[in-house]
């Protein structure tokens, strides 16, 4: 009989529920990106932590016409945001309660990761990386860090190496993209318009080793916006283009550092078409690892499938 294994996420915006079966193939992957304002450049957790109690009702009724939920043999759940002390969101709290109660209802294991762990394992999932020990670039609205990877049997060692030391490359994006007047989160409308762009001169990156930092890049951007000299074509696309010349040169500075050669690029921002298309034409040293685009968006498809290896790697 067929074995399934679910994953619970509710980040800051988006609500997600995934299941792998019992052969290591994705079943189900139902997700609702939680609404925000025109002109807003995000929602406080009290308007998120609503908005997902609202969704996952909705996501267990597709769910249970799609599966038998009695065939569910473990449920794995992001409860934070990262592996690190005191790390903690409310809107977890969400994705916490849902899967404790559908697992003492169901009497199955109820497993404990960080939204970032789901990030990781979602890679991992649809990517064809044999070495245990990697370079990740997590890029999302929130986060922007170098990390090196050591995989164990049901989870991952992680030691954070590198990053931004101010706003993350998903606030440069969504920064910009309100003031250009686009919907929050901005990241999928700046990749469309920027495909007819132009990289505009002495774009201002600004890294150091294993660090990099976008502020300045910021007042950069937001200035151009305010002369009304240049299309916001043009300025979308070196916004990309900063990114991707900023994250390759902590790369090819880690991967000397470290001698591991390869590195897998997750997150939200991830899925930008300008930097899977341009960052390994920067970085000669490594093999650069992109999941496909839904897999690098907020999603619950690697806690599902940490669910199928808690129970498969042990």
């Amino acid at each position: 009989m067929t074995k399934f294994f679910l994953g619970i996420d509710s980040s800051a915006y988006t609500t997600s529920v995934a299941v792998v079966d019992d052969d290591k193939k994705l079943i189900c992957d139902y997700r609702k990106v939680l609404k925000v304002k025109k002109g807003k450049r995000g929602l406080r957790q009290q308007e998120a932590v609503f908005q997902h109690i609202k969704n996952f009702p909705l996501l267990f009724d597709k769910l249970s016409k799609e599966i038998d939920l009695s065939l569910i043999k473990s449920v794995a759940v992001s409860t934070k945001p990262r592996n690190i002390e005191n790390s903690y969101m409310p809107v977890f709290k969400v994705s916490e309660s849902i899967g404790k109660v559908f697992s003492k209802s169901r009497r199955i294991p109820f497993l404990e990761y960080s939204h970032q762990d789901g990030h990781i394992a979602s890679g991992y999932f649809d990517s064809n990386i044999k070495q245990s020990r990697i370079l990740l670039i997590h890029i999302s609205g929130g986060t922007t860090e170098l990390l090196l990877i050591t995989k164990k049997s049901s989870g991952y060692d992680i030691k954070i190496i590198g990053g931004t030391k101010d706003i993350s490359a998903g606030q440069l994006i969504d920064r910009i993209g309100v003031k250009m007047g686009t919907l929050f989160p901005c990241g999928k409308m700046l990749d469309e318009i920027s495909k007819t762009g132009n990289i505009l001169k002495k774009i201002p990156v600004s890294t150091k080793k294993e660090w990099l930092n976008f502020s300045g890049a910021e007042t950069y951007f937001l200035r151009l916006l305010e002369s009304k000299d240049y299309s916001h074509n043009d300025i979308s696309k070196s916004v990309f283009y900063l990114i991707t010349l900023s994250l390759s040169n902590i790369i090819k500075y880690a991967i000397k550092k470290y001698s591991v050669e390869d590195v897998m690029v997750v997150g939200g921002v991830a899925a930008n078409s300008y930097l899977r298309k341009n960052l390994k034409k920067h970085i000669k040293e490594g093999n650069i690892y992109f999941p496909k685009k839904e897999f690098c968006t907020d999603n619950a498809i690697g806690l599902a499938y940490l669910s199928y290896l808690n129970n498969h790697e042990r």
